[in-house]
C-alpha cells in the first residue's frame, strides 16, 4: 500500500523509535519536510496520507484519486479541509491524550516563571544587583502564591482538566468558561459539577487564564482588547493551544500599558512566523514566548508516532479507532 509522511522531521529528530509505523506499513515513505510545490507530488500515487501540519486542502485531496485514509500526527484537524475530505470518501483520524503530560507541565513552566519573575530576577544578577545588595535577597518584584488564586480555563477537554487537576494540587481554584461556539453537550457544568460561566463574567475573576480550546470562526480572536481590559490588572494569560485564539496586537498593547500581568505563549497566529509577529518583536519582561513546544517531549512524540500506528492498524481492519470522518 503506497504511503507518505509527508513532514516527519515536525516529529522526530531521530530520537524516537518508528518501529510501529514500518510494521503496520512496510513501505511508507518518510520525508522530513514538504514544500507547496511538492505536495500533490508525494501524494498523487498515495493511499494513506501521514501528516503533522501540512496542508491539505480540497485542491490537494482531488490530486490524490486512490487516497483512502489521512492519519494525523495531531489532534487539531484544521489544517485537513474535512468536507472535501468526505466528499471524497477520505478517511480523517487524529490522535489524542497522547501529550497532556507535556502540555500541563509547559503551562505550569510558563505560569511559574512569570509568577516568580525569573526572567527579571535573572538580569538582576547578571547586572550584579545582588552582589552589590545590603541584604541577603532581592525584594524587587513581588512574588504571588498560586495557592488560594484562581485559574480561569477555556477549553474543558482533555487538556483543560489536566491542568485543572494540576492547578488544584497547588492550591487553586479553577473556574471553566463556556465556550463560544461550543457544543450543546458542554452544558451549564463540568462532569465534577464545575459551574461553567460566561467568559465576560470568568475573566475579572481570576488571576490566570489558560487556554485550551480549537480554533473555530466562533474562537478566532477569543481574547482581544475588550476580554483583556476585563481581566485583573496582575493576571496572566497563557495560551497553549492555537495562537489566533488571540488578537496579539491587542495583547501586545495590554502588556506594553500593565493592563495585565504577564502573558506565555506557545503559539502564534503564522507558524512558522516567515512574515514576523508583534509579540517576537517585542522585549518585554513580562511576555515569554516559545515555539509551539508544549506538546513536544520525547515521550509525547512517541506516544504519537505509536497512536497513529494503531489509528492505521484499526483502519486497514475495518475499524474506526479516533476517526474524524
Amino acid at each position: 500500500m503506497q504511503s507518505v509522511f509527508l513532514d516527519f522531521a515536525t516529529i522526530s529528530r531521530g530520537d524516537i523509535g518508528i518501529e510501529s509505523l514500518n510494521e503496520a506499513l512496510p513501505d511508507l515513505q518518510y520525508f522530513p519536510t514538504t514544500e507547496s510545490t511538492e505536495l500533490h507530488q508525494r501524494v498523487k500515487n498515495a493511499e494513506l496520507v501521514l501528516t503533522n501540519k501540512i496542508r491539505i486542502d480540497r485542491e490537494t485531496i482531488a490530486a490524490a484519486p486512490e487516497l483512502k485514509l489521512i492519519c494525523l500526527a495531531a489532534t487539531g484537524t484544521n489544517n485537513v479541509d474535512l468536507e472535501a475530505a468526505d466528499e471524497h470518501g477520505v478517511a480523517v483520524c487524529n490522535i489524542v491524550a497522547y501529550c497532556t503530560a507535556a502540555v500541563v507541565q509547559h503551562v505550569f513552566a510558563l505560569i511559574m516563571s512569570l509568577n516568580q519573575h525569573l526572567r527579571e530576577y535573572q538580569s538582576l544578577l547578571q547586572k550584579g544587583a545582588w552582589k552589590g545588595s545590603p541584604q541577603f535577597c532581592l525584594l524587587d518584584y513581588p512574588i504571588r502564591e498560586l495557592a488560594g488564586s484562581t485559574l480561569g480555563i477555556v477549553g474543558y477537554g482533555e487538556l483543560g482538566q489536566g491542568v485543572a487537576k494540576a492547578a488544584e494540587a497547588f492550591g487553586m481554584k479553577v473556574l471553566v468558561a463556556k465556550r463560544p461556539g461550543g457544543h450543546p453537550g458542554d452544558g451549564s457544568a463540568t462532569a465534577t459539577g464545575t459551574a461553567r460561566l460566561p467568559l465576560e463574567r470568568m475573566l475579572p475573576e481570576i488571576d490566570i487564564l489558560s487556554l485550551h480550546c480549537p480554533l473555530t470562526p466562533a474562537t478566532r480572536k477569543l481574547i482581544g482588547a475588550p476580554e483583556l481590559k476585563l481581566m485583573p490588572g496582575h493576571a496572566l494569560l497563557i495560551n497553549t493551544a492555537r495562537g489566533a485564539l488571540v488578537d496579539e496586537g491587542a495583547l501586545l498593547h495590554a502588556l506594553k500599558e500593565n493592563l495585565i500581568g504577564g502573558a506565555g505563549i506557545d503559539v502564534l497566529s503564522e507558524e512558522p512566523p516567515v512574515n514576523g509577529n508583534v509579540l517576537l518583536d517585542a522585549d518585554l519582561p513580562n511576555l515569554i514566548v516559545t515555539p509551539h513546544i508544549a506538546w513536544a517531549t520525547r515521550e509525547a512524540r512517541q506516544r504519537a508516532i505509536d497512536g497513529m500506528a494503531e489509528n492505521i492498524r484499526a483502519f486497514l481492519a475495518g475499524s474506526r479507532r479516533n476517526r474524524v470522518i
